[in-house]
């Protein structure tokens, strides 16, 4: 197992890494949009949608691939109202349309709109 770890996406704010690389495969932890360099969270979902997936973005560069790698997210939402404007941020990044399961939750960390977690292959 080797842990994954970048500065260009936000820090665990818990007891977690942030990914793990296993038998060729990827797990990131959720990532919620948190800009890494400022600590700031970006309002609305379209912009929080962005940030999280931006995120999500610099821990597979840092494990070496790309979101065409990816081949299953789990996305959370706060509101499923969200979802439609969700879901256009999320094709921009995911062009290869992984497997995917999402869901509305009652609450996020730091009561963000959303978060996204991903499995790829190497």
């Amino acid at each position: 197992m080797k842990v994954i770890s970048t500065t260009k996406a936000p820090g665990a704010i818990g007891p977690y890494s942030q990914a793990f690389e296993v038998n060729g495969f990827v797990y990131t932890s959720g990532q919620i949009p948190i800009i890494p360099e400022t600590g700031a969270i970006p309002e609305g979902i379209a912009a929080q949608a962005e940030q999280s997936c931006k995120n999500i973005g610099a821990i597979l560069e840092a494990a070496g691939i790309n979101f065409s790698n990816v081949i299953k997210t789990t996305c959370f939402l706060a509101d499923m109202n969200d979802f439609a404007a969700f879901n256009e941020v999320y094709a921009k990044f995911f062009t290869s349309k992984p497997a995917r399961s999402c869901v509305a939750v009652k609450t996020l960390p730091k009561g963000v709109l959303c978060e996204v977690e991903a499995i790829a292959a190497k």
